[in-house]
């Protein structure tokens, strides 16, 4: 089923519709009821019910209210007490409906099954009072024709029986003072079946001062004539008093409102009946029939539910785990077209509000922000918190009416709004802007948020809320995820701690950071501070012999080395496909010259530069994890006070922010540049090969390094058969038949065209591998008098690259070994005894003289102190392996130190000697005197 929009489905009430709703008609007043005044809605019985949900607590009451008219139990008293806007007024509209009977019981909807459960076939027609004590005051009395009532006693007995009632308490009316019991008896008796409503009674006695006496009475007379009606209604069986009372302080109003609500409590208490107030999942209902005509066939309302549940149980992890029950899902159809959790944000959040009635204010809010949905042709599947057209002013100035001052401001620039800053963000990228990311989330965060800031003991509403708000089936949840990010970076008023979010009137540090974000310079701290996170991507574990970051040419060695050095180009010099000059300038400019010297090892270099296209944000993340490590210095010496909350704020978000610059100087360094140089119109010119490196590798270092390999720009491995078409090509040619091996090494290093091999280790290896076979090319280890030192040609050899050492072209190799072969010598013929010759092969031929050769060696070297690690590493090299490299040799090696001191070594320091000497194994390692 496709995920038609709500507008598609449901239709609002005509009013809603078209923006002719009054919003004093979401108030209901039960005396313009009495009066005949009020609007069709609330005066025509039959209409009353159609478009009133029957909550659970509504539907007890009317059924009490039905066996007690009816003589058949029931509470004689119902107090009603809820909070403001909970529903007390409506369910005594419903009892006033039922009781008078002005509309036959069986048009009533709803109505029927109750007394159907009561028993009742026929319920009497009941007289109905009417006592709204916001409507009466205690100095000016209520004229009924000839007839001048000014107490409550006296109103009461004017609507029950009119002059006859009103004849019954005329005395106690005129004197103020309460009349008995048994007086109030009488006259329930003669008006029952009877129903009292008394609304708003706190309001009406707070008005009687203490000592002081009104026409309406005095107040301990009114709190007498309570307690003597409660006691009395439990003497008439079939009369009922429905009251309500105040739950907030806001109803109740000072210190009488509280005397009045305490004393009216102690009466009604004694006699009263629990009402439960209204549900939120009831509250479903009651808005939805109020505000919509039509909510939508069975059918499609569950096919849409059944779309957003399966969404948010293919995506459990993204959001609140009650969204995955199947009560949610039946939420989702009750609450149709309006998401649940707007009502869960309005119910929970926004009726703790002194001035949001519970009821009624879910009722006007709901019916300005459908009405401007429908005229902006809103085309969302279901009316969710992200939907709220809060760049409207009437629905703006709607939200903020129930919130403190100043949150005009805060609306405009970072909720919604033409120009507020998620506007901008979702015009900035087609990701966010082609479902209104930033708009969606803002306006989720504001519903969830700005009601209880200073109230809530853990603040803001969790990310997984802000989705469940914003996001609908078929929409990629990372693009929500991702705008909650960006608007995190750039607003004023919205804070952030782990995964909640909250708008607050107050600015956060944010705009302390731009500020000082403003200031930093970037070649005295942003480029320092860069340096050091670049190091700190590459660590120290590579097999560069250095990595050279934002070096100036004159200090990047011009060494051969152990290996190739990486030079990583300063943010100026950062190359993109379309604009490379920069950064092939800056590499020049260091692979040419080592200062104001020519470089001379130019093939041992390679350059990482920055991505074009992210160097501007990077400086941005630089200069902003500048600006919140400046913020927790001034914090921690005390330069800046900040509340304990706040001065955490700053610190996790100068973590993050560094976390965060780490990461982009990860993806920012990606293009490898390696230097080569071709014979272009007969001159040779440098020209660059350039690639990426991936940023989600692991290291960095390892995975250029790779790279390398890949592109054969660095060689680790060399086989004989390259090194010798490079002898081939560039050495023996014109007659030349050698060259010295040092000289190749160092023009390997030197020479852009030639191989750049990863260390001289890789040249060693190709000579001794390529000297082992006779198809190569051959060896000495030097010339003297035209005479090759050490020649070999099909055997190993051991390459020290001293200078002296040569490489011998293939074909000179083999005609020097021929001619330096020993000549077979004629053997001169033996004559016997006989006179006749003998062929020497003839004889067995004498046998050679015993030779003793040597088995064991001996060697001693004294070592320059200073200079003892390398001079040790060459002994390594050019002795020891020798005699390992040989199978069956066995190998000792003892090192012997002596050391002198005329003024005699102190304790401390022969303690540190003999420490170590015990730990590196010495036997002995002793002092003498």
């Amino acid at each position: 089923m496709s995920l038609k929009p709500w507008r598609e489905i449901a239709r609002p009430h005509k009013d809603v519709l078209e923006g002719t709703f009054k919003q004093s008609e979401f108030a209901a007043d039960i005396s313009q009821v009495a009066a005949g005044a009020a609007p069709p809605e609330y005066q025509d019985a039959e209409k009353f019910f159609s478009r009133t949900f029957i909550t659970e607590g509504m539907r007890l009451l009317l059924l009490s209210v039905a066996q007690r008219l009816a003589g058949q139990g029931g509470d004689p008293v119902i107090q009603l007490q809820t909070a403001f806007g909970g529903g007390k007024t409506h369910t005594m509209l419903a009892v006033y409906h039922l009781a008078s009977r002005q509309t036959s019981t069986n048009k009533l909807e709803g109505i029927p099954p109750i007394l159907d459960q009561a028993g009742i076939h026929d319920l009497p027609q009941a007289r109905v009072a009417v006592i709204d004590g916001i409507k009466l005051s205690p100095s000016q009395p209520q004229q009924h024709g000839n007839i001048t009532a000014n107490t409550l006693w006296g109103e009461l007995a004017w609507q029950l029986l009119c002059e006859e009632g009103y004849a019954m308490v005329a005395a106690s009316d005129a004197s103020g003072v309460s009349p008995g019991k048994e007086v109030i008896r009488q006259l329930l008796e003669r008006a029952a079946p009877c129903v009292i409503l008394m609304d708003e009674m706190v309001a009406f006695i707070r008005q009687l001062e203490v000592s002081k006496e009104f026409r309406a009475g005095t107040f301990d007379s009114n709190i007498s004539f309570i307690q003597a009606l409660t006691e009395a209604l439990k003497a008439v069986p079939n009369a009922i008093l429905l009251a309500s009372l105040p739950e907030s302080d806001l109803e109740v109003g000072g210190n009488m409102g509280q005397r009045a609500l305490n004393s009216l409590e102690k009466y009604f208490a004694r006699i009263e009946s629990v009402w439960k107030p209204v549900a939120t999942t009831e509250a479903f209902e009651i808005v939805r029939r109020r505000l919509f005509e039509h909510a939508g066939e069975r059918a499609q309302v569950e096919g849409i539910s059944r779309q957003f549940h399966n969404f948010y149980r293919a995506n459990s992890s993204k959001f609140p785990l009650e969204t995955q029950s199947n009560e949610y899902f039946e939420r989702l159809c009750q609450s149709y077209p309006i998401h649940p959790e707007i009502f869960d944000r309005l119910y929970e959040d926004w009726s703790t509000l002194d001035k949001f009635q519970r009821t009624r204010g879910v009722l006007q809010y709901m019916a300005i922000v459908i009405h401007r949905l429908w005229e902006d042709n809103n085309q969302d599947a279901l009316i969710m918190p992200g939907s709220l057209p809060l760049d409207d002013s009437i629905t703006r100035n709607k939200s903020i009416h129930y919130l403190p001052q100043g949150w005009e401001p805060v609306m405009e620039k970072e909720v919604d709004g033409v120009r507020s800053e998620p506007a901008s963000l979702d015009r900035e990228d087609t990701r966010f802007g082609s479902v209104q990311a930033a708009r969606r989330a803002m306006r989720t965060i504001f519903l969830g948020s700005a009601p209880a800031v200073s109230t809530q003991a853990v603040r803001g509403i969790q990310a997984e809320h802000i989705l469940l708000g914003c996001v609908q089936p078929g929409q990629t949840i990372g693009t929500f995820e991702d705008i909650l990010k960006r608007l995190r970076d750039r607003l004023h008023y919205l804070y952030s701690d782990q995964d909640r979010f909250w708008l607050d009137t107050r600015p956060n540090l944010r705009r302390e950071m731009e500020s000082r974000k403003q200031n930093i310079n970037d070649r005295e701290e942003l480029e320092p501070l860069l340096k050091a996170r670049v190091n700190k991507v590459f660590g120290s574990k590579h097999r560069f012999s250095g990595i050279h970051v934002f070096t100036p040419s004159a200090d990047v060695p011009d060494e051969y080395g152990t290996g190739s050095r990486l030079v990583v180009l300063p943010p100026n010099a950062a190359y993109s496909r379309g604009d490379n000059k920069a950064a092939y300038a800056a590499a020049l400019e260091i692979l040419q010259q080592r200062g104001e010297q020519p470089r001379q090892k130019q093939n041992r270099l390679i350059f990482l530069a920055a991505d074009y296209d992210t160097v501007g944000n990077l400086k941005i993340q630089g200069r902003m994890a500048l600006a919140w490590k400046r913020i927790v210095t001034d914090i921690d010496s005390g330069k800046l006070n900040l509340d304990l909350f706040q001065a955490k704020l700053a610190r996790n978000h100068a973590e993050e922010a560094d976390k965060s610059l780490l990461q982009l100087v990860r993806e920012t360094w990606k293009w490898l540049l390696c230097p080569t140089q071709e014979i272009i119109k007969g001159k040779p010119e440098i020209t660059w090969e350039v690639v990426s490196v991936s940023p989600a590798a692991m290291n960095l270092a390892a995975e250029i390094e790779q790279k390398l390999r890949e592109e054969e720009w660095l060689i680790t491995e060399w086989s004989p058969v390259h090194l010798r078409s490079l002898l081939n090509q560039w050495y023996f040619k014109d007659g030349i038949t050698e060259v010295g091996t040092q000289k190749v090494w160092q023009d390997c290093c030197h020479y852009l065209y030639l191989p750049r091999l990863a260390n001289d280790n890789v040249f060693k290896d190709a000579i001794s591998r390529g000297v082992d076979n006779e198809d190569f090319f051959g060896f000495a280890s030097g010339k003297e008098n035209n005479k090759y030192v050490g020649f070999a040609f099909g055997k190993p050899v051991f390459v020290t690259l001293d200078g002296k050492e040569l490489l011998v072209e293939h074909a000179a190799a083999m005609a020097y070994r021929e001619e330096t072969k020993p000549k077979a010598i004629k053997p001169t013929p033996i004559i016997n005894h006989d006179n006749n010759e003998i062929e020497p092969g003839d004889i067995d031929p004498p046998a050679p003289p015993s030779v003793s050769l040597p088995k064991t060696f001996y060697g001693a070297v004294t070592l320059d102190p200073l200079r003892a690690a390398s001079q040790f590493s060459d002994i390594m090299e050019e002795i020891v392996q020798q005699f390992t490299a040989r199978t069956g040799v066995k190998v000792s090696i003892s090192v012997e130190i002596n050391a002198d001191f005329s003024d005699g070594f102190d304790e401390s320091f022969q303690r540190v000697i003999k420490e170590n000497c015990n730990t590196l194994k010495f036997k002995p390692g002793e002092f003498e005197n």
